[in-house]
């Protein structure tokens, strides 16, 4: 007996240990800042690269007084997967505000999931065991309430008001929506009806969003990360819908133009810019990327 609980308590203590290993990971490359990447806590935030934005905006936050006992008890109910950047601004600005509001609420951390998105090209928002896979991760932070399982809302970037006010709605009558509502429309369509479906639905979406999104940036970042993640032809999708929302944006053309010469289709990427040069005639940047793509 005595050998197999020395066995196990070795066992438990490697497991322990190679937790505790991925845990915190920074990333130092030299003559680039240090950034966090997997899974990480409050500890990580408190370290020497990021104790300077982390703990300053978390003392300057005073959540309030009157929201955070409405929340405190049904929070508790309620599992919690953020997502950040800390090479992000966004992300150095809200996420110290969203760990005081769950201090205040009294919130158990061990129902805290903290995953630190890569900013690297080749794995941009991605985290090295892909917790984000399936997640729509294209904003950081991301904020997303589990209840039961099951995912019951999110805060995308920013709260729409601030994080009591927010939370209290998604934990009472949960009608609240998120920021680029767009995105998540679209999301939703290529998961349940793919590429054909979301060719049926453009019209439709455009003409439900047309004015209503901020900026070409909204899809744009989205199709970015598709084409980072290996779904190629969703990519294109999106950015042909990006250019059927913000036809005045010669950006839109030639993100959809350039990744279509990359995977070999160079002719419908030279008439991509073609077309785009007939609503944007002075356009320098779209000339230039004709002559690129057809010298390519």
């Amino acid at each position: 007996m005595k050998t197999n609980n020395f066995l196990i308590l070795i066992t438990l203590t490697i497991v322990f240990q190679s937790h505790a290993q991925h845990l915190n990971q920074e990333i130092t490359n030299e003559g680039e800042t240090p950034f966090l990447l997997g899974k990480i806590d409050k500890q990580g935030l408190e370290g020497d690269h990021y104790k300077s934005w982390f703990t300053t905006n978390y003392e300057n936050y005073q959540p309030n007084s009157e929201q955070v006992p409405a929340i405190t008890s049904e929070l508790k109910n309620y599992t919690i997967t953020l997502f950040l950047g800390t090479w992000c601004g966004d992300s150095q600005r809200e996420v110290p505000k969203f760990y005081k509001v769950l201090d205040a609420c009294e919130f158990p951390m061990e129902q805290l999931t903290v995953v630190a998105v890569s900013r690297q090209a080749n794995m941009y928002k991605q985290s090295p065991q892909h917790e984000e896979k399936g997640l729509n991760i294209h904003r950081v932070p991301t904020i997303i309430f589990y209840k039961n399982g099951k995912e019951v809302n999110r805060i995308v970037e920013h709260p729409i008001g601030t994080f009591e006010d927010d939370i209290l709605n998604i934990i009472t009558v949960n009608n609240y929506k998120s920021n680029y509502q767009i995105v998540t429309a679209v999301d939703q369509i290529l998961k349940k009806k793919g590429i054909k479906g979301l060719k049926q639905k453009s019209k439709k979406l455009i003409k439900t969003f047309e004015g209503n999104v901020s900026s070409m940036f909204e899809l744009n970042t989205y199709g970015k990360i598709l084409y980072t993640t290996n779904s190629i032809d969703e990519a294109i999708a999106v950015f042909k819908l990006n250019t059927k929302l913000f036809p005045n944006e010669p950006r839109v053309f030639m993100s959809l133009a350039n990744t279509l010469g990359v995977f070999g289709n160079k002719m419908e990427a030279i008439k991509v810019l073609e077309e785009a040069i007939k609503l944007h005639p002075d356009h320098k940047d779209l000339k230039e990327n004709l002559e690129l793509v057809k010298s390519n």
